[in-house]
């Protein structure tokens, strides 16, 4: 049984409004054993598209190599747009040592409503991934449950979007504030079938057949990483 647990600490400041909240990274980032194009940080792996997606976005030119610069590309873009980083899940068990988020068991996960509660300017959780099982709005939704607290639909279209009333800390009297949640069609390339079968990829691709499954992403990204607080 190999014990898969996250290997970077929540990467986050009181001046952030958008929270990224994933799984796991590959187990390759929590054994060290990292491939030359590998980034050292969240979402760092070569096969990952959040980075690509976020360097097309907004014209980063970053550096795609397991090097420090690299890294601190990284942490100056999040601070600059007030994004943080809290992969919700801190260990789990494996049978087979995989990044799959199905394969995850005896998972230990991080409270993430008490997170979003000691950073009162975070008002958007995007979610990298759904409601599947074992996805990150998943484990949210689970964390809620045990809270007696539930998310609100605000759209069913991908990206679904919900909205939650946190409640503040007891000392704040029982006041709420509202957060948002954005689940994301994950970005890796287990769920370019995903995208492939959304109608809005289909008709975008048969107007034009070398539009891609990246591109659909970082169509659907842009809004909300841009603008959207």
């Amino acid at each position: 049984m190999f014990l898969h647990s996250h290997p970077y600490e929540p990467f986050l400041f009181q001046e952030a409004t958008k929270l990224i909240v994933g799984t796991l990274p590959p187990p390759r980032f929590t054994t060290g054993d990292l491939k030359d194009d590998d980034v050292d940080f969240c979402y760092g792996s070569r096969n990952g598209m959040l980075w690509p997606i976020l360097d097309e976005i907004f014209g980063l030119k970053l550096k795609f190599e397991t090097t420090k610069e690299a890294v601190q590309q990284r942490k100056q873009f999040l601070l600059e747009q007030k994004i943080g980083v809290c992969d919700i899940v801190e260990s789990a068990e494996r049978d087979k040592v995989d990044a799959s988020d199905l394969g995850m068991q005896n998972v230990k996960l991080r409270n993430l409503v008490r997170f979003l509660q000691k950073y009162p300017n975070l008002k958007t959780v995007l979610f990298m991934g759904g409601n599947s099982k074992n996805g990150p709005e998943y484990f949210f939704r689970r964390q809620l449950k045990e809270q007696g607290l539930q998310l609100e639909v605000v759209s069913n279209e991908v990206p679904r979007i919900h909205e939650l009333a946190l409640p503040m800390d007891s000392n704040e009297g029982g006041k709420t504030r509202s957060v948002r949640t954005v689940s994301f069609t994950a970005p890796s390339g287990a769920a370019n079938r995903a995208v492939g079968s959304l109608q809005a990829y289909k008709d975008m691709k048969a107007k034009n057949p070398k539009f891609t499954t990246f591109d659909f992403r970082v169509m659907q990204y842009r809004p909300f990483f841009m603008d959207y607080s």
